[in-house]
């Protein structure tokens, strides 16, 4: 199991790095910055990569965990899938057509797995039980910690939070480059 503690690792950082990442992103957006346009433009030019290779990462990291790993994911953790799964398929579309149309779509997506995310990560935190959790697959295993409170649902939360960012930087500063 070698293989698990590395990819472990190299998730729970990533998530860190996302995280930093994400709380930058807020704070610099209220501090007066002349540089501010420049470095949104930046990021809004390049969102929908960005959100493609988060999504694809986020999905391989589903499929190891469940396939290499032998963890049954959860209900909550299915209904995730059901909205992060997609985003693959629509960003990578977006790419190969070079059509930024699909933003409403994926930003829609990604809000309803984000609020999933919270909940799970709610219901994780507290160490409750949910109605949509059965006891075979509880939503609340503790197959991950790395750092002390990286999870595969905060993994989730994370990925979902940073391309609902990355998509909502697109809309507002999309049409400003």
């Amino acid at each position: 199991m070698i293989l698990l503690d590395v990819i472990n690792k190299l998730l729970a950082l990533g998530v860190i790095a996302s995280q930093i990442f994400i709380v930058l992103a807020v704070v610099y957006f209220f501090v007066p910055c002349k540089t501010k346009l420049k470095v949104y433009s930046f990021f809004s030019r390049n969102s929908i990569k960005f959100a493609f290779i988060i999504a694809c990462l986020a999905m391989a990291g589903s499929l190891f965990y469940s396939n290499y790993a032998g963890f049954v994911p959860c209900p909550l953790c299915w209904f995730q899938r059901i909205f992060m799964y997609p985003e693959v398929i629509l960003l990578g579309l977006a790419l190969i057509k070079k059509d930024e149309n699909v933003i409403d779509y994926n930003l829609a997506l990604s809000v309803i797995g984000l609020a999933i995310s919270i909940y799970h990560n709610y219901i994780y935190i507290q160490g409750l039980y949910s109605v949509v959790c059965t006891t075979a697959e509880s939503c609340i295993a503790p197959y991950v910690t790395e750092f002390g409170y990286i999870t595969i649902p905060m993994m989730a939360l994370t990925a979902f939070a940073l391309i609902s960012l990355l998509l909502i930087n697109k809309k507002i500063y999309g049409k400003k480059i």
